[in-house]
């Protein structure tokens, strides 16, 4: 039986060392095997087609069949790991807390158990113009994604 702690093991131990890792494995009914993985400087499609063969290899389709993708943690999924964070140091992030608190500020730092955000006062209100400096853990916070901005 294929199962999420097996794929988990195998990737974790392919990616060892380098400059991609694991953020999330999935595996839904009819053994449909989700595998996202994210780098420090992003992940081409190489690294997901070397990932894909290598697991290819380590099943054997002849005792169980199975459905593989492997693609980048997007930016339109959340980050789950402290990597993802430290990667976006200068990048903006939308984070929701666990209390339902929205924001959106960069990333000034990441360490292994929260970020400090940059928070830019509202252009709507005159009163608040103050940029704020916000600690947050990640046991504190319920989601974050980057966010995509089209200006140059």
């Amino acid at each position: 039986m294929i199962t999420e702690a097996k794929v988990t093991k195998l990737i974790e131990g392919y990616l060892s060392g380098g400059e991609f890792f694991l953020v999330d494995v999935a595996i839904r009914s009819g053994n449909r095997i989700s595998v996202f993985i994210d780098g420090d400087h992003g992940v081409n499609i190489d690294a997901c087609r070397e990932l894909n063969h290598f697991l290819n290899e380590s099943f054997d389709r002849d005792t169980e069949d199975f459905d593989l993708t492997v693609s980048s943690a997007g930016a339109d999924r959340p980050l789950k790991l402290a990597r993802q964070y430290k990667k976006n140091i200068g990048n903006s992030l939308d984070v929701v807390t666990k209390t339902g608190e929205k924001f959106t500020g960069v990333v000034i730092t990441a360490n292994e158990t929260g970020i400090e955000l940059e928070i830019q006062p509202l252009k709507k209100t005159k009163k608040d113009t103050e940029i704020k400096i916000m600690s947050l853990n990640f046991s504190d916070i319920k989601s974050a994604k980057e966010v995509i901005t089209f200006k140059q």
